[in-house]
């Protein structure tokens, strides 16, 4: 530390007090009965202020800046503004002897030697206080709340803000040490308000708040009269009787002298936040001093030791960041850090520090040796095992406990001293010396190496790392560097004031000075960038600048060497300056750079940095390829360029190396297609297409369809676009292109077919496929289409392709209700099963959705497919049992419509008879199986509501029973168990009128009958009414054998004549009466009808006897009372006898179902159809 003069003055009276404004720019001096005011810059007296009549003792300028005040002999106080006027005046009872502003509240506190007052701006009046000794100093503290009094009796008085008293420090030297200087440290760090006091028993002491004293009082040696703190409380300036201001630190250990004075100092103060002090003594004089600290330091490698406090050592990780405080209580001198230890030179002795392990990362030190001796030196160097003191031309080295070893003595002042490492107790020293001469010592040598020698003085040296490369930094700020085993000069460069090598790169220097740090890399020009400080180290990327006071560690990106290393091509050596410390685009630009150089390894370990896979593939199959003996690097550098987006100078290299092909891929392949004609061969029409049709592609892909067309039709690619006119609906474009082809070329105009199928436009198709000749195609075109007359008009020219035309037309109608003309349609294309599963199809589905008639009606319709086919002797037993299955699931079903309507609409359509006579049809006909769709117990809820409204009470009584044994619907149960309770009451008998009779053996069957639909006395089979259900007064009978249908047809209609019965009743007749008399003389003639005569033949068996006529019988037939169902082949023809002719019953030529001729003209009426069958009325075919 040492203080240099800025300005003087001298006033004609003693200083007693001054005041700094808070922003520094003016003093204030109590000089006499004078305020002065100064321009701190530079001096100059701005104004004297007159307003006191006697000697100002004190003055005090507010925080704020706004005010100040001064205290004199005159009892008065005066308020000044900050432009010099003055704005208030009050008086105590004796006079002024200091004044202090609150920095909180900018409350002024006012001291006399009997009182004190405080004053706010706010109060109208001051609020005086009493005090039973002389004040002679005051001071508040940081926050404002108390106020500490030194009393001339040396007792300390800490009172409020309202002035009164919190605590009173009594001091052991009493009135005999009186106070004449106290102060509150402004420092914010501290836990705890300090208050410092100086007294004129010679001593300084620290105390607290509570009274508390903080450590020993600290003897002084003269008289203090003035004491004060730097502006951050990290130092304290004291003067008075020994003519001097000293620097103490905040702990009260004495630093140095900041300027020897003529008289006592009583007054000195630091001006706000900076290193400048003014000092006002007994003679008048003012000095103005700017102190420097200079800095104390030392660094190796990445620890970095430096003065902090004056007193204490820091030691900094720069690459962790972490720091270590080694507190000496003393006055720090010098500092040397070597690996393991630290060396710290204080005013009586050396202390030597050692870490607590080898771990590069511990902070951790102790002490190691203390060598107490008082040491004159301007350089201190430590090694492994000794410390090396320099005195100007005189180097010594000691041992660790103070025994000299060694000494060597040099040509001239030594200027720089540098430990470059070596073996424990045998280290290297590089010295630099004022007349240019740089050496090299060994500690265990007495014989110094002359390295070389320069015209100028050294001022920095730094070895690098392979120590054969010298910098020096002498004192006209060159940098020069030497070739350590030449002498040679290699290069020097201006405007350096320090200089170090990089540690990891033999060819890298960095050093700084002017404002920039200059990098260079081996003789390259020297890259350039703002920093402010001295280069101290350079390792890798890092760069150790120290700047001001505190040392930091600049990250550098080594990008601008290794530039230059890349601009010369000199891959491997970017490649290592690279590895200390680059961006990423800096590696991504030495990959590139080494890949186009065609520096393989370097470019790969740069790609395997920045994980490009997509280069190092490229890399990998160019490696392979050379190992397969490729050796064209043109071919090489034409793929890098092509991978960098470099095509037009790839394409130049693929043309010289021969590869034009290479290049028309490359444009091809990037669309690039004016630049790839450039690069088609002679002509070669092949190329060509191939070049346009990529185009297509292309333009395809971009969704430019319409010049994708132009070009697929100029290449030739017609597939294509038919294809992109199709998707995209062009009618247009398909017809130019189907009518440009050749007839020949089929695939595309099936294509173009296909199309116009597909747009709705089958005459475009029809016509492409006559073109082609394709008949099939055309075929199934008016198939799809529907088209049917043409596709008939071409089945009639073609018959080989009436199965492609009526099988579909077949289903199509049949699809479309239209069942006739379907049948028709698969009997001429001969597929009489696929009509058969078609209507098979389309019953199950009318079963599934409750169509009973509509499935009735199919069924019928596929039992007549099924006879039809019969005629195939090789289907006809198959034939006939499905035709005879279909025939009866077609009555069931007809039958079971009426149940299916009663049971689920709210009204009915039929008679209770009807649905009586059908029920129990239903019931007899399901003994096995029932069918699909068909409920029994829709059937038996029918029968038994039925029965029990005709009076078929037991019929009614056995129905509810077997629904009790059903799972019925909810919606029934309530109905059936109410049924089933109130027919109890009725009478256990059927009405006899609803007894069925047999028309053959006139026997009265059961209503509920075991066997079926069938006598139970002679077994003849009823038939019913296909509308009432009644049963007909039919009987069937057979033809004797041998007799054909054509010879009975003719026989009956003969229709040869009968003996008139004579009649046995004999009528009388008189004048007054007329009688009537049965005339039993007369033979009874018996039966004359054959057939009749059948019929009575007794059934004794249990099988059924048919009625077989032969053909007198035939002859005796009436044509009126014979019904025939006229079935076609394979089957037989079935007769039916009407037993009584008066009741007419009519029956369906096409289904041959019996009616009662009433019920089937009143039905066809409602329909225009038969009722079973649907043959229309107006329909001539039966």
């Amino acid at each position: 530390m040492r203080a240099v003069l800025t300005w003087r003055d001298k006033a004609e009276q003693c200083v007693y007090d001054l005041a700094f404004k808070p922003d520094g720019t003016q003093l204030i001096l109590a000089a006499g009965n004078r305020l002065l005011v100064y321009d701190t810059s530079d001096g100059t007296l701005l104004q004297p202020l007159k307003g006191h009549k006697d000697t100002v003792y004190c003055v005090a300028y507010a925080k704020d800046g706004k005010r100040f005040a001064s205290g004199s002999a005159d009892k008065s106080v005066i308020i000044w503004t900050s432009k010099l006027e003055g704005i208030l005046k009050y008086t105590h009872n004796d006079s002024i002897q200091c004044v202090s502003y609150n920095p909180v509240t900018h409350q002024l506190a006012s001291c006399s030697s009997s009182d004190f007052g405080l004053w706010s701006p706010e109060q109208k009046s001051v609020s005086k206080h009493k005090s039973s000794s002389k004040i002679t100093c005051c001071s508040w503290t940081n926050d404002g709340q108390y106020l500490a009094l030194g009393m001339f009796s040396g007792v300390i008085s800490i009172r409020n803000r309202n002035g009164e008293e919190k605590v009173k420090i009594e001091r052991p030297g009493g009135s005999l040490s009186p106070l004449w200087s106290i102060c509150w440290s402004p420092s914010r760090e501290e836990h705890n308000d300090i208050l410092a006091v100086a007294d004129w028993g010679q001593k300084l002491s620290f105390y607290q708040l509570s009274g508390k004293q903080i450590g020993k009082d600290r003897s002084l040696n003269f008289d203090p009269c003035c004491l004060s703190y730097f502006t951050k409380g990290e130092y304290i300036l004291l003067g008075g009787s020994d003519k001097q201001v000293s620097l103490f630190t905040k702990d009260g250990v004495r630093l140095g002298t900041v300027g020897e004075q003529n008289s006592w100092v009583w007054t000195c103060k630091v001006k706000p936040d900076s290193n400048y002090v003014v000092v006002g003594c007994q003679d008048g004089t003012i000095s103005f001093y700017q102190l420097i600290f200079s800095t104390v330091h030392g660094l190796y490698k990445d620890r970095y030791a430096y003065r902090d406090s004056m007193t204490d050592v820091i030691v900094q990780h720069l690459i962790t960041e972490q720091k270590v405080r080694i507190k000496c209580k003393e006055l720090v001198k010098k500092i040397a850090i070597y690996k393991n230890r630290l060396a710290v030179q204080l005013p009586e002795k050396i202390l030597i520090h050692e870490l607590y392990s080898d771990d590069s990362l511990d902070m951790r030190y102790r002490m190691k040796e203390k060598i107490v001796r008082k040491f004159e030196c301007n350089l201190l160097v430590v090694c492994a095992d000794h410390i090396i003191l320099c005195q100007e031309k005189r180097l010594q080295c000691l041992s660790f406990s103070g025994v000299k070893e060694r000494e060597w003595q040099m040509e001239s002042l030594i200027r720089y001293i540098k430990v470059i490492g070596g073996p424990p107790g045998r280290e290297g020293l590089l010295v630099g010396l004022k007349n240019g001469q740089i050496l090299k010592i060994f500690v265990d040598s007495l014989f110094a190496i002359v390295l070389l020698k320069q015209a100028t003085a050294v001022r920095c040296l730094d070895m690098s790392a392979s120590r054969n490369k010298l910098a020096v930094v002498d004192e006209n700020d060159t940098c020069l560097v030497y070739d350590i085993h030449t002498k040679e000069l290699l290069f020097q460069e201006p405007n350096a004031n320090s200089v170090a090598w990089n540690t990891q790169c033999e060819d890298m220097l960095c050093f700084s000075g002017g404002g920039y740090l200059n990098i260079k890399a081996s003789t390259f020009p020297v890259h350039q960038q703002k920093l402010q400080g001295f280069v101290v180290g350079y390792n890798g990327s890092r760069i150790f600048c120290l700047h001001a006071f505190s040392m930091s560690a600049v990250e550098v990106p080594q990008s601008a060497p290794m530039y230059q290393y890349l601009d010369r091509k000199m891959f491997r050596e970017a490649y290592q300056i690279a590895c200390l410390g680059v961006t990423d685009t800096d590696w991504r630009e030495l990959a590139m750079e080494a890949l186009e150089g065609l520096e393989f390894e370097t470019a790969k370990k740069a790609f395997t940095r920045v994980q490009d896979l997509r280069y190092l593939e490229l890399i990998n199959s160019i490696e392979e390829r050379k190992k397969r003996g490729e050796t064209n690097n043109d071919l090489f550098l034409a793929d890098v360029f092509s991978y960098q987006g470099k095509f037009h100078e790839a394409a130049r290299l693929y043309k010289r190396s021969g590869h034009e092909n290479l290049a028309l891929d490359m444009y091809t392949d990037l669309r690039m297609f004016e630049y790839a004609k450039d690069f088609l061969g002679s002509g070669d029409p092949k190329e060509t297409k191939m070049l346009i049709t990529k185009q297509a592609d292309w333009a395809r892909n971009i969704n430019e369809p319409k010049a994708a067309v132009e070009m697929y039709i100029s290449a030739g690619e017609h597939g294509k676009a038919i294809e992109i006119s199709g998707d995209h609906g062009w009618v247009d474009t398909l017809i130019d292109i189907a009518r440009k082809l050749d007839k020949a070329e089929r695939e595309p105009l099936l294509m173009c077919a296909h199309y116009f199928k597909k747009l709705d436009n089958p005459g475009y198709a029809a016509e492409t496929y006559l073109k082609i000749g394709d008949l099939k195609s055309l075929v199934h075109l008016h198939v799809d289409t529907q088209r049917w007359d043409e596709a008939f008009a071409l089945g009639e020219k073609h018959p080989e392709f009436k199965d492609d035309i009526y099988v579909p037309y077949a289903q199509w109608l049949a699809e479309n209700d239209r069942f006739e003309e379907a049948q028709k349609a698969f009997h001429k294309a001969g597929r009489q099963g696929e009509a058969v599963r078609v209507l098979e199809q389309l019953t199950h589905n009318a079963v599934v959705e409750s169509r009973f008639n509509d499935a009735a009606y199919y069924y019928w319709m596929l039992s007549m497919q099924c006879l039809d086919i019969a005629q195939d002797p090789a289907q006809k037993d198959v034939m006939l049992g499905k035709f005879h299955h279909f025939q009866h699931l077609a009555e069931l079903y007809h039958g079971y419509h009426a149940i299916q309507r009663y049971t689920e609409e709210p009204f009915s359509f039929h008679l209770p008879e009807t649905l009586f006579n059908i029920s129990r049809f239903l019931l007899h006909s399901l003994t096995k199986d029932t069918p699909l769709g068909i409920s029994k117990v829709n059937t038996l809820f029918t029968l038994a509501k039925q029965s029990k409204a005709l009076g078929a009470y037991k019929l009614a009584r056995h129905a509810y029973d077997k629904l009790q044994g059903l799972q019925t619907p909810a919606r029934f149960q309530k109905s059936i168990e109410l049924g089933s309770l109130t027919i109890r009451s009725k009478p256990f008998q059927d009405s006899e009128e609803l007894v069925p009779l047999c028309y053959r053996c006139s026997t009265n069957n059961p209503l509920l009958n075991n066997l079926g639909n069938v006598c139970i006395n002679c077994r003849q089979p009823f038939v019913f009414s296909a509308s009432s259900y009644e049963v007909l007064h039919l009987v069937e009978f057979y033809l004797e054998e041998g007799i054909t249908d054509e010879e009975a047809i003719s026989l009956i209609d003969l229709e040869a004549p009968r003996h008139k019965r004579e009649n046995k009743w004999q009528e009388i007749a008189s004048n007054t009466s007329q009688t009537l008399r049965l005339d039993e003389t007369l033979d009874s003639m018996g039966d004359d009808d054959p057939f009749t005569a059948k019929l009575s033949f007794e059934q004794g068996g249990l099988e059924f006897v048919p009625v077989v006529v032969n053909r007198s019988v035939l002859r005796s037939m009436s044509r009126r009372d014979v019904l025939i169902k006229r079935w076609p082949p394979p089957l037989r023809w079935q007769y039916f006898r009407s037993l009584l002719p008066d009741a007419s019953i009519t029956m369906c030529p096409s289904c041959f179902q019996m009616f009662h001729s009433e019920d089937y003209e009143l039905l066809v009426l409602q329909h225009t159809c038969c009722p079973y069958c649907r043959r229309r009325i107006d329909d001539p075919s039966p």
